[in-house]
């Protein structure tokens, strides 16, 4: 075998084997840029846990640029949000059942919808770049009123309280009210 066959052959195996890390490390939830996180707590007497990816601002604009206003977005990185209670919670006016949901959310400047989906697992974007929402499967679409953080938010934080959660990442705190 000569010599440039040779450095091909370990230039091919060098690349395969960083595809190999790259593809295992999407993974591990642990090793991702935007970590998997959980929160969880009681909204009303209902336990109810928010499983979602966290990203960090990292020195972008986040609401109207990196997340554009009036678009669907998959509220946190790589899977889709999912939100689970094991009762019946009211809001607005309107009942979500118990189980498990997928949480999407359309931001605006001045209000959001916030979306449950019956559709769980899901990666939270096509390759395409357009969220997974299947607006066919949505339950309940409710709106909310954003507000400005007290203080900066580095990574997307979910916070459950007894009468409902809050979205807070960058300097907007979005808190969705369950009666």
């Amino acid at each position: 075998m000569n010599t440039k066959t040779l450095k091909k052959s370990y230039l091919l195996i060098l690349c395969s084997l960083m595809m190999s890390i790259t593809v295992l490390a999407q993974g591990n939830k642990e090793q991702r840029v935007s970590p998997a996180t959980v929160a969880k707590g009681t909204i009303n007497g209902a336990a109810v846990t928010i499983n979602y990816g966290s990203p960090a601002v990292k020195g972008r604009k986040i609401w109207g640029d990196l997340v554009p206003y009036n678009k669907t977005w998959r509220a946190g990185a790589n899977e889709a949000t999912t939100i689970t209670t094991d009762k019946a919670l009211k809001i607005q006016g309107k009942t979500l059942p118990a189980g498990k949901y997928s949480l999407y959310v359309v931001p605006g400047e001045k209000e959001w919808k916030i979306i449950f989906n019956s559709e769980t697992g899901q990666w939270g974007i096509k390759r395409t770049g357009e969220t997974t929402d299947d607006a066919t499967k949505d339950v309940l679409t409710v709106i909310a009123k954003p507000v400005k953080s007290a203080k900066m938010n580095e990574r997307l934080v979910y916070s459950i309280a007894k009468n409902g959660f809050t979205i807070s990442w960058e300097n907007l705190t979005v808190p969705v009210i369950f009666k």
